[in-house]
């Protein structure tokens, strides 16, 4: 019945390991990996909740890593 969570999340992981990394890659993974979250939820799966949760953290590490890094280009460096 919520078998379209998976698929979901398989579909975003898949499209997002053929992008040459970036925001794009972590943005697509980590929504990726919060619907697989869910999924293992569902499914009551502590295993799938796990990786999930930690590859949400490893995503929001990245993603917040390279937003700070975007924002200091325009900045001048001593």
């Amino acid at each position: 019945m919520y078998e379209w969570v998976g698929y979901l999340a398989s579909a975003l992981i898949a499209v997002s390991i053929t992008i040459k990394g970036g925001i794009y890659f972590r943005i697509l993974n980590l929504a990726g990996s919060v619907c697989f979250l869910v999924y293992g939820i569902i499914l009551k799966s502590i295993p799938v909740m796990i990786i999930n949760a930690y590859s949400i953290g490893i995503n929001f590490f990245h993603i917040i890593k390279l937003l700070r890094e975007r924002k200091g280009e325009g900045t001048p460096r001593n």
